[in-house]
């Protein structure tokens, strides 16, 4: 009886600690792609984001108050865009808006929210050999008081 109790604690504390290290690496990777987007730094992006990364969103018209389909965003043009903050010195500073909040994690996939400087992002991550990286993102901007809650 106590092989049996122990085999079950000891499968409780796996699990807990399983979902414990997902999510600080899930937390770091938001982080990561926040801080690669704000600093111009490619290696945090690189560390975020798969190459396959699929990243589309809307802009809120100004005149219209409808949101608009704005671009898409690839892997490819993510460097460019982290590569334009350095060159141009456009880096925000440490008190812009970073905040990460963990939606669901399962055993291979996870969803997330990002609050950032230029709105809302929904993204979902995928985890390969024991790595949590961005594969899908659609966003919505600008950002609004409502979104600083």
């Amino acid at each position: 009886m106590k092989t049996i109790l122990s085999i079950c604690i000891m499968c409780i504390f796996t699990i807990s600690y399983a979902q414990s290290d997902d999510k600080t690496q899930i937390e770091k990777t938001l982080l990561n792609y926040i801080e690669g987007f704000y600093e111009g730094d490619t290696l945090k992006l690189q560390n975020a984001l798969k190459p396959k990364l699929y990243k589309f969103g809307y802009w809120k018209n100004k005149d219209s108050g409808e949101y608009e389909f704005s671009s898409q965003m690839t892997y490819r043009k993510a460097m460019d865009y982290a590569n334009g903050v350095r060159e141009k010195n456009t880096v925000k500073e440490k008190d812009v808006i970073r905040k990460v909040e963990i939606l669901d994690i399962g055993h291979h996939i996870a969803a997330a929210k990002v609050t950032a400087w230029w709105g809302i992002d929904y993204m979902l991550l995928s985890k390969e050999n024991g790595k949590w990286m961005i594969e899908q993102v659609i966003w919505e901007g600008p950002l609004e008081k409502t979104h600083l809650n």
